[in-house]
C-alpha cells in the first residue's frame, strides 16, 4: 500500500446515472493552466462517476473574490484555488468552506498524515493536523549560485555556503574576483523576513504565527531578524549584496550571469537552468547556525485547493473523489515533475527519484529536506488576516533599510507597526463578515488617517456595488485606502 492513500470505503449504490459535474476555479494561466486542464482531462477520463470542469479566473485575487461574490450570491464553484496568503480571510467567511479532511471523511476516504510531506501539510491544515485544504502549487526557497564564477574566485565550486557566516567570505572573493553583483534574492520579504523567522524557530506571529486564532498580532521584530537586516545592510553598502525589486527580477540577472548567488523558488530551478549560460549549483537556504535548534522548516508559498460550503451531498463526493485522484503518488509525481511545484507526499517524492528527477533538478529534492522536519509550534506557517496587505508593507520597510532612510530596527518596528493596524482593522471589519449575507455585497473602504505620534485611525465609509473587489496596493504616505468586501447585514 502507498504511503498516501486514500481508499473508497463506500459507493453509492443504484443504477448507473450522468457523470456529477464539478466546477474548478484556478489562477493559472499559459503553460500551467494547460496542465491544470490535462489533470482533469485525465480524471475524467479514468471514471464515469465526476466531470470536472475547470474554468480560468483570472490572478490570485480576481478568482478569490469572484469565487466568494459567486458564493455568496447562491451559486459558484465547487473547488477554488487560494494562494496562502488568503487562507486566514476566506475561513473568516462563516459557511463559505467545507475543510477537506471533512469532504474526505463524510465521502469514506481516509488520508493517512504520516505520508504527508510536514512542511507542505502543515501550511494547509488546522492545528490538529486536518488538511483544510489540498495543497496544489507549493515551493519554498533555495540557494542557487554560478559554479563558474565560484571557480574563478578560487572557490570550491562543490561546497556552496552553508551559514550566513560563510556566505559573507565567499562573497568577498565573488567580489574582488570582479563579480559586480554577489548576492541577490527575489520574493525579499517571504524570503528574508517570512522565512528566516521559521528556519531559525522564530516567532513570526503571536498565536502560532496565527494559525491558533484570528487574534494574532505580528513579533518578528526580534534580535535575530535585526541581526539579520542589518548584516544585510552592510553588505549593501559593501556591494556583497544588490536589491533587484520585490517579484523575480533577482532570477534574471541571475541567469544572465550578473550576480554570484541568488535566493529564490525552488519552484524556479526549470527555467533557470534552461536560461543560465553557466553551471548551476544548488544547496539549502544558509542559516545562523548559533541559533539553538535552527534549521527547522522553512515555509512554503503557493496555494491550495480549497472546497465551498453549500454544495449537494453527490456533488461533494465528487469533489471527494477529484482529490483522492489528485493525491495518488503517481498523479502527485507527475505533477511534481512537470511543474516543479512540491509534491504532497512522500509516496510521490520516492516515485520522482525513481524517476532520476532529482538528478536532473537537485534544488526539488533539497526544498523537500526543508520541510521534512516534524513542526515545531508555531513553524508550520503563516495564517494571517488579509496577510496580503501585510507582504506590501514589511516590502516597503526594508526598501527603506536598502536607502537608508531607517536603521534595521526602526525598519521592522514599524513594519509590526503598520502592520498590527491592518490585522485590528481586519479583525473590526469582518465582526460584520462573519454574518452571511441576505443579497448583495457591500464595498467598504477603510481610511486610515495618520494620528499624531505615528498611529492609525479607521474610518469606514461603505457603497454598495456589483463590481469585483479592488485590490491596488497601498500607496505610502500619510493617508491609506484598503477596499474590501463584506456583506450586506
Amino acid at each position: 500500500m502507498r504511503n498516501l492513500l486514500f481508499a473508497l470505503a463506500t459507493l453509492l449504490p443504484g443504477a448507473a446515472q450522468a457523470a456529477t459535474e464539478i466546477e474548478f476555479w484556478h489562477a493559472m494561466p499559459g503553460a500551467l493552466g494547460e496542465e491544470v486542464a490535462a489533470l482533469a482531462r485525465r480524471f475524467n477520463a479514468s471514471q464515469r462517476e465526476a466531470r470536472v470542469k475547470t474554468v480560468y479566473q483570472g490572478g490570485y485575487d480576481q478568482t478569490y473574490s469572484r469565487a466568494l461574490a459567486a458564493h455568496f450570491s447562491g451559486g459558484g464553484p465547487h473547488l477554488v484555488q487560494v494562494y496562502e496568503a488568503g487562507s486566514a480571510s476566506l475561513l473568516n467567511w462563516k459557511g463559505a468552506i467545507r475543510p477537506v479532511w471533512q469532504v474526505m471523511a463524510d465521502a469514506g476516504l481516509r488520508l493517512d498524515p504520516a505520508g504527508l510531506v510536514p512542511g507542505v501539510a502543515g501550511a494547509f491544515a488546522d492545528v490538529s493536523g486536518r488538511l483544510l485544504a489540498l495543497p496544489f502549487n507549493t515551493a519554498t526557497p533555495i540557494l542557487y549560485y554560478n559554479k563558474d564564477a565560484f571557480r574563478r574566485a578560487g572557490l570550491d565550486a562543490e561546497k556552496p555556503p552553508r551559514t550566513w557566516y560563510e556566505m559573507a567570505g565567499m562573497l568577498g572573493a565573488l567580489i574582488d574576483s570582479g563579480v559586480t553583483c554577489g548576492y541577490v534574492t527575489a520574493w525579499p520579504e517571504w524570503v528574508l523576513i517570512e522565512n528566516m523567522s521559521l528556519w531559525h524557530k522564530q516567532e513570526f506571529a503571536t498565536r502560532g504565527n496565527g494559525m491558533g486564532g484570528a487574534d494574532a498580532r505580528l513579533a518578528f521584530n526580534t534580535h535575530l531578524m535585526m541581526r539579520f537586516v542589518a548584516m544585510l545592510s552592510s553588505w549593501a553598502r559593501a556591494g556583497y549584496f544588490t536589491y533587484a525589486g520585490r517579484g523575480d527580477e533577482a532570477e534574471a540577472r541571475f541567469a544572465q550571469g550578473e550576480c554570484g548567488v541568488l535566493t529564490t523558488s525552488s519552484a524556479a530551478q526549470g527555467h533557470i537552468l534552461r536560461d543560465a549560460q553557466f553551471t548551476v549549483g544548488v544547496s539549502q537556504l544558509p542559516y545562523f547556525d548559533d541559533v539553538p535548534g535552527a534549521p527547522g522548516n522553512t515555509a512554503v508559498g503557493g496555494a491550495g485547493l480549497w472546497v465551498f460550503g453549500g454544495k449537494r451531498p453527490a456533488e461533494y463526493l465528487a469533489v471527494a473523489r477529484f482529490l483522492a485522484y489528485l493525491a495518488r503518488p503517481e498523479v502527485q509525481a507527475q505533477w511534481h515533475e512537470k511543474t516543479g511545484f512540491l509534491p504532497l507526499s512522500r509516496a510521490a517524492a520516492d516515485l520522482a527519484r525513481k524517476d532520476g528527477f532529482y538528478r536532473r533538478q537537485q534544488g526539488q529534492e533539497i526544498a523537500l529536506h526543508q520541510l521534512s522536519a516534524a513542526p515545531a509550534p508555531g513553524s508550520s506557517g503563516i495564517r494571517l488576516g488579509d496577510y496580503r496587505w501585510i507582504r506590501p508593507v514589511l516590502d516597503e520597510e526594508l526598501e527603506s533599510v536598502w536607502a537608508r532612510t531607517r536603521t534595521p530596527k526602526e525598519a521592522l518596528d514599524a513594519a509590526v507597526h503598520r502592520g498590527n493596524a491592518l490585522l485590528r482593522a481586519f479583525a473590526d471589519a469582518n465582526r460584520v463578515a462573519r454574518r452571511p449575507p441576505r443579497v448583495l455585497l457591500l464595498q467598504c473602504t477603510l481610511w486610515y488617517r495618520s494620528r499624531r505620534g505615528g498611529g492609525l485611525i479607521p474610518v469606514n465609509t461603505c457603497s454598495r456595488d456589483s463590481g469585483e473587489i479592488d485590490f491596488r496596493p497601498l500607496p505610502s504616505g500619510a493617508d491609506r485606502r484598503l477596499t474590501r468586501r463584506v456583506p450586506c447585514a
